[in-house]
């Protein structure tokens, strides 16, 4: 009996119902190279270089079917946006972006230990917090992103604990305008 009972302790598939919280360290990575114009759209010969920043991040999943989820993810992380051209190499802002994101997922084996999904979804780029620096005054506009999202759950022992490894590229653009 004592062996029937740790059983059903054990793995637990996800069904309709199931609700997952994932403590993650996300990699906020953007890309670089975008050119820095100023108010009137004038050319500064300066490209952005911005720093990645891992940070915990939360997601919260909510399974509607066995295998079609809702995850709703949410961070914070700091950037430093440097201007790079020529002999130009200066910080020219350090900013925070909340980029919360919320992606439908479907997931193919739900009943298995090891469990891969893909997602679709929408994000925000909240700037907030940002202090120029060295004679810059860089705006950075907010925004929505289109998001693409792969993972996979691998069921640790039989306790409730999962390994989660997720990708997600994140479709945004922004502009950096020098505001002077």
């Amino acid at each position: 009996a004592a062996a029937n009972g740790a059983a059903a302790e054990g793995f637990k598939p996800k069904t309709a119902g199931t609700k997952i919280l994932n403590v993650r360290i996300s990699d906020v990575a953007p890309s670089d190279g975008d050119a820095i114009t100023t108010l009137a759209g004038a050319a500064t010969g300066l490209k952005t270089q911005v720093s990645d920043e891992p940070m915990p991040s939360l997601g919260l999943s909510y399974f509607f079917t066995d295998n079609i989820a809702v995850e709703v993810i949410a961070t914070t992380t700091k950037h430093t946006i440097r201007a790079k051209g020529g002999a130009t190499d200066v910080k020219v802002k350090d900013t925070w972006v909340l980029p919360p994101h919320v992606t439908a997922q479907y997931h193919f084996a739900p009943a298995s230990r090891v469990s891969p999904y893909v997602g679709a979804g929408l994000g925000y780029m909240l700037f907030y917090n940002g202090s120029n620096k060295n004679g810059f005054a860089l705006k950075v506009d907010d925004g929505v992103s289109a998001d693409l999202q792969a993972g996979v759950d691998i069921a640790a022992g039989d306790g409730p604990w999962a390994l989660n490894l997720d990708v997600k590229k994140v479709f945004f653009h922004t502009d950096a305008v020098d505001t002077k």
